[in-house]
C-alpha cells in the first residue's frame, strides 16, 4: 500500500496526525509505469498548513536580519548535497513520475543551475542611490549648500513568508524555480508540491536541511485544493508562485491578488513550431521529435503544434512517421527506452480521448499511439507517439492543451500565414521556427506573440538566468520566475530620503 508521506515543518518530518488534525482524504502515490501503489499522500492537512505558516513566520526575523552572504554559504553548500545525491534525486522522479532516467537527470541538472543562480542574490538584491538629489535651504546660513543636501536610496528588502505551489512534470526543477531565491533573498518559505509527485520534493527539502537552513526557513506541506485555497489566504503569507494549469492559475492568480498578495501563476500552453522550407532537416526533426515526444509531451514548453509551411509536407510527414514509430515506449529505467509513461490513468484516458476527437475530426492519423497500434506494456499508463497531418482551425486537437505526446500538423503557405494560425491561440508561452533565413528568423522573433522563441532550438527552455517568460493566458502576473526578475518578485523596494543638518 506505500507509507504516509511526511509533512516538512520547522525542520523535521511530521504528519497532520501528530500536529492534531484528523484523518481525512489522501491521494495514491503510484508508479505510472507499473501501477504499483508507493505511498500516499494527505489532501486535507490544513493543520499543517497552518503550522508550517507559522514556522516560516517565526523564522522570518532571524533569517531576513541575517547577511545575505551567509545565506547564500547555506545554498552553496545544498548546490554540493544535489551533487552527491543526483542519481538517487534522479531515480526517484522515475519511479514516482515515470520519465526516462535521461530526462530525469534533465530535471535534477536544470534545478541545480537554479540553486547556483540563486547563489548571486548579493548582486541581484543591490540597490540604488543618488547623492545630492535635492537640496534642503531651510537651514541655509552661508552660500556652500553642499553640506545639507538630500540623499536618496532604494533598497531590496525580503518580503516575509512565501508559498510555492508545484505541479507534477518537474518534480525537483520546479520547486528549485522558487524557494532558493525565495531564501537567499531572506524570506521564509512554504512549499506544497503535487499530490501525484512529492517524494522527490521531500528529499529535496530535507537535503536542503542538512546544508544548514535554520528550522523554519523552508517547510512543506501537501494537500489538495482545500490546502492551497487556505495557504494563498492566510494573513500571514505575502507572495503566491504557482505552475500548473491554466485554469488553476487563473483561480490562484484571482484569490492570492484578492487577497493582498503579490502573486506570479504561470498557466498552460499550445506551443507552435514553424517549419520553414529553407531549414535544415535533420535539425527539423531531432527538434521536433525531443519538443513534441520528451517528456512524453508533459511539460509546459512541449510543441504540440508543427506548422509546414510550402512543400515541407512532401518531406517532414515521411520522416516524422519514421521516427516517431521507432521510439521505444516503456518504464523510465528500461534500456534504450525513448519515451516513458504519462503521470496516471486520468491523464492516459484524456490524452487518447483528445486522439479520438482528432480521428472524428477528420484529421490525418499518421502515428497511432494508441494500445494496440503500436508496442507498448500492457500495464501501466502508456500512450505512443502520436501524429496528425491535415489539422485545422476549430479542430479540439489544435485549440485545446493536451499535455501528451500528440502532434498535430497544420500546412500553410506562407510565414505570415503560419505567423497568424499561430497569434490566434489564446496562449503564449513559446514558439520556434526552424529556418536558414536570418530575415525569416528576425520577421518571426519579432511578430510572434510568445513569452519564449527558439530559432532552430526546439524546446527554448530558458536558463536560470533568464525568466521564464510566458505571456497571454500562459501567464498571471507582473514578474517571472528565474532570472532578475525573481529576485524583484520576492523583494519590494524601500525608498530612503537622508538629509544631514
Amino acid at each position: 500500500m506505500g507509507h504516509s508521506v511526511d509533512q516538512f515543518i520547522g525542520g523535521k518530518r511530521t504528519s497532520e496526525q501528530a500536529l492534531g488534525g484528523s484523518p481525512g482524504a489522501t491521494h495514491a502515490v503510484v508508479n505510472p509505469a507499473t501501477g504499483e501503489r508507493i505511498a500516499s499522500t494527505d489532501l486535507d492537512s490544513r493543520r499543517s498548513a497552518e503550522a508550517a505558516v507559522e514556522a516560516a513566520r517565526v523564522a522570518f526575523p532571524g533569517w531576513s536580519a541575517t547577511p545575505v552572504g551567509d545565506r547564500c554559504q547555506v545554498l552553496f553548500r545544498y548546490k554540493q548535497l544535489l551533487e552527491k545525491h543526483f542519481e538517487e534525486l534522479a531515480g526517484s522522479i522515475v519511479k514516482e513520475h515515470g520519465k526516462t532516467m535521461a530526462e530525469a537527470r534533465g530535471d535534477v541538472r536544470r534545478g541545480i543551475d537554479c540553486v547556483e543562480f540563486a547563489c548571486a542574490a548579493p548582486l541581484l538584491m543591490m540597490g540604488r542611490t543618488l547623492p545630492q538629489i535635492a537640496v534642503s535651504t531651510s537651514f541655509c546660513r552661508t552660500e556652500d549648500t553642499s553640506g545639507i543636501g538630500i540623499d536618496s536610496a532604494v533598497d531590496r528588502v525580503p518580503l516575509g513568508v512565501c508559498v510555492g505551489i508545484t505541479p507534477f512534470n518537474f518534480p525537483v526543477m520546479v520547486p528549485l524555480w522558487m524557494w532558493p531565491m525565495a531564501v537567499a533573498c531572506g524570506n521564509t518559505f512554504v512549499l506544497k508540491p503535487s499530490e501525484k509527485v512529492p517524494l522527490s520534493a521531500v528529499r529535496e527539502v530535507e537535503l536542503a536541511h542538512e546544508a544548514g537552513l535554520p528550522p523554519g526557513v523552508l517547510n512543506l506541506v501537501t494537500g489538495g485544493p482545500k490546502v492551497v485555497d487556505a495557504l494563498i489566504t492566510h494573513e500571514d503569507v505575502k507572495a503566491v508562485s504557482f505552475v500548473g494549469s491554466t485554469r488553476v492559475a487563473e483561480h490562484i492568480y484571482k484569490t492570492a491578488t484578492a487577497a493582498g498578495k503579490r502573486a506570479q501563476c504561470m498557466g498552460g500552453a499550445k506551443n507552435y513550431m514553424v517549419i520553414m522550407p529553407d531549414a535544415n532537416q535533420d535539425a527539423v526533426i531531432e527538434g521536433v521529435v525531443g519538443s513534441a515526444f520528451g517528456n512524453s509531451g508533459q511539460r509546459c514548453l512541449a510543441g504540440s503544434v508543427a506548422i509546414a509551411v510550402g512543400d515541407v509536407p512532401s518531406w517532414f510527414i515521411p520522416r516524422i512517421k519514421e521516427v516517431a514509430a521507432k521510439i521505444r515506449v516503456d518504464r523510465g529505467d528500461a534500456p534504450g527506452v525513448g519515451m516513458g509513461p504519462v503521470i496516471d490513468e486520468q491523464s492516459r484516458a484524456r490524452i487518447l480521448g483528445f486522439i479520438e476527437s482528432g480521428v472524428a475530426d477528420g484529421a490525418t492519423l499518421v502515428v497511432d499511439g494508441r494500445p494496440g497500434a503500436c508496442a507498448m506494456p500492457k500495464q501501466g499508463c502508456f500512450v505512443g507517439p502520436t501524429v496528425f497531418d491535415n489539422v485545422r482551425p476549430g479542430m479540439k486537437i489544435l485549440e485545446e492543451e493536451i499535455f501528451g505526446p500528440v502532434l498535430s500538423v497544420v500546412r500553410e503557405s506562407t510565414l505570415d500565414a503560419a505567423l497568424a494560425t499561430m497569434n490566434r491561440s489564446r496562449y503564449g508561452n513559446m514558439g520556434v521556427i526552424f529556418t536558414s533565413s536570418g530575415y525569416n528568423a528576425r520577421r518571426f522573433k519579432t511578430h510572434a506573440q510568445v513569452g519564449m522563441v527558439g530559432i532552430n532550438v526546439g524546446v527554448p527552455a530558458p536558463m536560470a538566468a533568464f525568466p521564464f517568460s510566458g505571456w497571454k493566458q500562459s501567464f498571471y502576473g507582473d514578474l517571472h520566475a528565474n532570472g532578475e526578475d525573481a529576485a524583484k518578485f520576492y523583494t519590494e523596494s524601500k525608498v530612503v530620503v537622508t538629509r544631514w543638518l
